[in-house]
């Protein structure tokens, strides 16, 4: 009689599938001036959305007119 261990019978179980590797950006050498950025919009600064010249809108030109301007 043998003092052995007997072979496990199952098999080991499988390694996970490694991730495919993501590219790598590349490189875009276009001009960046040639494209608009959120500096060049009136959206974000502030800016009242056009009313279409209502009486709140002379109320405010009036309010907010220079006193050299009276």
């Amino acid at each position: 009689m043998s003092t052995s261990a007997a072979p496990d019978p199952r098999p080991e179980p499988a390694a996970p599938p490694k991730p495919a590797p993501t590219p790598k950006p590349k490189l875009v050498f276009d001009d960046p001036l040639d494209q608009q950025s959120s500096d060049d919009t009136d959206r974000g600064w502030g800016e009242r959305p056009p009313a279409g010249g209502s009486a709140a809108d002379l109320a405010r030109f009036l309010d907010e007119k220079p006193p050299h301007h009276i």
